[in-house]
């Protein structure tokens, strides 16, 4: 008999995954992403500005000339330049987030790889840009900046890019099937 309640098979027959605690793959998964993601947003974002100087400088590199260039920007607001200014309430928010990923990630919550691929890049988004709101006067370090003609989609940066990243792949998990659990099908009621 498993003495574990969360993987006894209730009457149905088939297994219940409700706190499933993460595998050695999923602790990978998800703290390589988060770890890993975080670390690479704040290393370019150190070493774009460096190269750079300062946002007032307006150094601009063209990478891909009418198309795509690195530039230093500072955002106070959230996505798209929103909410600007408040610091302590969109600092507030990212530690409940990550509150809540962390949570739901260590109590099993996340079975399916794909859905611990995107919570350890959503992770590792929020860790990105919470650093620069508790360490950089509420700033954010942003610098990839792509465009057509004159018009230029918001500046962003790597945390921007893995928290996008995270929310298409749940996006992705919603339209594929779960091949790693079963669905009862309904069975007729016994006279």
């Amino acid at each position: 008999m498993n003495a574990n309640p969360a993987h006894q098979k209730p009457s149905g027959g088939t297994s219940t995954r409700l706190s499933r605690r993460p595998d050695a793959w999923g602790w990978g998964l998800f703290g390589g992403l988060a770890a890993g993601g975080a670390a690479l947003d704040l290393w370019s974002k150190q070493a774009v500005f460096n190269w750079l100087g300062p946002p007032e400088n307006q150094t601009i590199y063209s990478v891909i000339p009418g198309f795509f260039q690195l530039v230093a920007r500072l955002n106070s607001g959230a996505a798209f330049s929103m909410f600007q200014g408040q610091r302590l309430i969109l600092a507030g928010i990212s530690i409940v987030a990550l509150a809540v990923m962390l949570f739901l990630f260590l109590t099993g919550r996340f079975h399916r790889r794909i859905i611990q691929i995107a919570a350890g890049c959503i992770t590792a988004g929020i860790i990105g840009n919470l650093y620069d709101r508790l360490f950089n006067e509420g700033m954010v370090r942003d610098f990839l900046d792509f465009y057509i003609g004159s018009y230029h989609w918001p500046t962003f940066n790597v945390a921007d890019s893995m928290l996008c990243i995270g929310v298409g792949l749940i996006l992705l998990a919603n339209f594929t099937s779960e091949a790693d659990q079963t669905h009862d099908l309904p069975q007729k009621a016994e006279p």
